[in-house]
């Protein structure tokens, strides 16, 4: 995918500390959502609309139709405005950003929306337990703090033999520009702080599926590769995706000439040849079922 040309490259725990400032990533969001009235903010969807398209292919694949559809994370509703009134008759959107949940009207929509202005670390206090037939998550889960306690909520909610369908970033997201960023600091500050927040891989995930009670577990991995002009329009696109660092304690400002020695190293361990560098979104696809007395076990 090219930042301005957009075409793609395709590949096929209970926690007990906080490792991300929610509050922090609110205001990201917030932010992002609010400047320029959500224009800006638009010219950078392509990301998660990307992941949406992809996932709403797998929900097509289960060939039902739900009462409602819970979308966790929605954002202004990357994956909600794809769906159809042939597979629900409402969607619940929750989002902790409220201008995020807010960008876009509901003429946009081919189906009624209930829009949940609730953080995703706390499902329950908004949602009654066995009350949805699917719950669906594009690109918000890996913020989690208790990434185990989030998916224990989201079976929770679901109704037996409810459906589970999310997208995260996994581990190997902007190996790029986390190396780059390495190299510079390690050269002009002599340290490093950590600038792209920690993420999980499959392994992780399936084990946390499956601990969290979910059965006919389905993970699966591809990557997106997004080429930009420099690594400088990298860092905007992610500043007005409301994708910041929201690791706490972390250095979030480097100096000017980091930032320039940053870029060079981009370019020269990843750079491509037509003078643009590569940025891989590692998404990892997981389905999960909540346990019912006649599901397959297979």
């Amino acid at each position: 995918m090219n930042r301005t040309l957009a075409t793609f490259a395709d590949s096929q725990s209970n926690q007990s500390y906080v490792v991300f400032d929610r509050n922090a990533k609110r205001l990201q969001r917030d932010r992002a959502a609010a400047k320029n009235d959500g224009a800006d903010q638009r010219t950078v969807d392509y990301l998660r609309n990307e992941v949406a398209e992809r996932m709403i292919e797998r929900l097509l694949d289960v060939k039902r139709k739900y009462e409602s559809v819970l979308d966790v994370g929605a954002g202004p509703g990357h994956f909600s405005r794809l769906i159809e009134s042939k597979l629900t008759n409402k969607i619940l959107m929750l989002e902790m950003s409220e201008r995020s949940l807010h960008r876009d009207p509901d003429s946009e929509f081919d189906v009624p929306v209930v829009r949940i202005h609730a953080d995703e670390e706390n499902i329950l206090r908004v949602i009654e337990p066995s009350s949805q037939e699917a719950v669906v998550s594009c690109l918000s889960l890996h913020w989690i703090n208790d990434l185990l306690g989030a998916l224990i909520q989201i079976r929770e909610v679901l109704k037996p033999d409810g459906l589970f369908l999310g997208a995260l970033l996994g581990r190997d997201t902007l190996f790029e520009l986390r190396t780059a960023l390495q190299v510079a600091e390690l050269e002009r500050e002599g340290g490093i702080s950590p600038h792209v927040s920690p993420m999980t891989d499959t392994g992780d995930i399936t084990n946390l599926l499956g601990r969290a009670g979910f059965t006919l577990l389905t993970v699966d991995i591809e990557d997106i590769t997004v080429k930009y002009p420099s690594m400088f329009e990298l860092l905007e696109d992610l500043q007005n995706m409301g994708e910041g660092n929201a690791v706490i304690g972390s250095r979030h400002l480097l100096h000017r000439d980091t930032l320039i020695a940053a870029s060079a190293a981009y370019q020269a361990l990843h750079g491509n040849e037509d003078g643009t560098v590569p940025a891989t979104f590692q998404v990892i696809f997981l389905i999960g079922w909540k346990p019912a007395a006649k599901q397959p076990t297979q």
